[in-house]
């Protein structure tokens, strides 16, 4: 019998976590005889009863596991800690507060027995989305698919069924710190299949990723798979350069045929501070990569174990 494990990053969800656990485990027992499952929560370190409440649900059932952090590490890592703790023939990644339905299982696990290594989900917009989030993800997929050569699926979503190869390679050879996995993987190839979904309505509880996190997020999928940046930095910094040459060339020349200049007080003004600001612009792009070099080089570890329940 085949194993699948469902990997579910938690942040304060006692209001939810109980439910999902139920309508997962409904789900999940429509593939009873075929795949034996398990379910593996990875709590970030929060601030309400979400832990209190998966200690009661491992009591009960011990198909049911907790890996508990020791501090807030964010939702990426905490889908890596999930990957590193899980041992199946197929993992499935979700979110906990009901709208990703589990019900779409089903329906990654029938592509999966088809041959395909990744099925991800697409998301189909709905009018509860706002408006400015839409614009908002459409112009940096628009970006990031410009500058980047990894292709990027607008509305992929943190929602996906890897197969154990894949689960492997993200085991033991990707380890980024600064990990964007809508990226990865896509990077990674294989035979990958969409599924579409409609996002369901939060069953209770308020998002988790603030307007600061996502463009966090967006930060590190733009510098983990982009030098463009780097290369404009290059390409404006020549641009000047030579627009400096030929206007100092001009200069000269006009010192020797007019007696008096104007002072070009403000044209000196306004090129000092536009070129100023260019390259303080590109000083701190610089800066970003540097900064990425930076947490990999101090090697600390992705996350940190505080508490497993029902793990080895």
């Amino acid at each position: 019998m085949k194993t699948l494990t469902v990997i579910s990053p938690v942040y304060n969800e006692a209001e939810v976590i109980e439910h999902f656990c139920g309508e997962l485990k409904k789900e999940l027992g429509k593939l009873k005889g075929r795949y034996k499952t398990h379910v593996l929560f990875v709590v970030d370190k929060g601030t309400d009863g979400t832990l209190d409440t998966l200690r009661r649900v491992c009591g009960k059932d011990k198909s049911v596991s907790v890996l508990a952090l020791s501090s807030r590490f964010g939702h990426q890592m905490s889908l890596l800690a999930g990957i590193d703790h899980a041992d199946s023939d197929a993992v499935v990644m979700m979110d906990c507060d009901l709208q990703h339905p589990p019900a779409l299982i089903h329906e990654m696990v029938k592509e999966y027995e088809k041959g395909s290594a990744v099925v991800y989900a697409v998301r189909k917009d709905t009018d509860e989305i706002g408006w400015f989030k839409r614009a908002g993800s459409r112009l940096f997929y628009w970006f990031i698919n410009k500058i980047s050569d990894i292709p990027i699926n607008e509305n992929a979503a943190d929602f996906r069924l890897i197969s154990r190869p894949v689960l492997k390679v993200l085991k033991e050879q990707v380890r980024e710190r600064n990990i964007f996995f809508r990226g990865i993987i896509s990077w990674l190839g294989f035979k990958q299949t969409p599924v579409a979904f409609t996002v369901q309505k939060r069953y209770a509880g308020s998002t988790k990723y603030s307007l600061h996190n996502l463009l966090r997020l967006g930060k590190w999928g733009v510098l983990s798979f982009s030098k463009k940046p780097l290369q404009a930095a290059v390409f404006f910094g020549v641009l000047f350069a030579l627009f400096a040459f030929v206007n100092a060339a001009v200069t000269f020349v006009q010192y020797f045929i007019y007696k008096s200049l104007p002072s070009g007080w403000t044209t000196i003004v306004i090129l000092l501070s536009f070129l100023g600001g260019v390259q303080l612009i590109f000083l701190g792009i610089i800066g970003e990569y540097i900064g990425g070099i930076f947490d990999e080089v101090k090697g600390r570890p992705h996350y940190i174990v505080e508490e497993k329940l029902n793990l080895r």
